[in-house]
Order: structure tokens, then sequence, then C-alpha cells
């Protein structure tokens, strides 16, 4: 009975740590969103700005691994 409950909070906390991966997702369409927004305001510094944009969405994917990994953490190691 008390592995049960164990193991019901560890696919609980899994799941939690999901979450994480679907604000990635809003992160990376907020980004390119606002780049987008800027580009069309100001087309000839958008071609400076890629590189920073392509390090916020890196930066934006990173989170969302990293909560895939500590939710695999949390099913399996735990």
């Amino acid at each position: 009975m008390e592995g049960d409950i164990v193991q019901m909070g560890a696919y609980i906390g899994a799941g939690l740590a999901c979450t994480g991966m679907g604000g990635a997702a809003l992160g990376v369409g907020h980004v390119a969103g606002n780049f987008l927004a800027g580009a069309l305001r100001n087309p000839s510094a958008a071609g400076g700005q890629t590189a920073t944009l392509f390090i916020g969405i890196a930066f934006a994917e990173a989170l969302g691994i990293f909560s895939f990994l500590v939710a695999l953490l949390l099913m399996f190691a735990v």
C-alpha cells in the first residue's frame, strides 16, 4: 500500500514537471511573435537581431527539455 502511494506521488510530480514543456512552447511563441512585430516596425534592424532570436528560442527550448528530464527522473528514479 505504501509503495503505491509513493508511485502515485511520483506520477503526479512528473505530470506537474511536464507543465514546463507547455511553458517553453508559450515562450518560443512569445519570442518569435515579438521578433516579427519588431521586424515589421523596423525591417532594417531585423538582420542584426536574428542571432538574439535564436538564442532566446534555444533558452526557451532548453527549459522545456530540462522539465522533461525532471519528469523522467521522477517517474523512473524515485
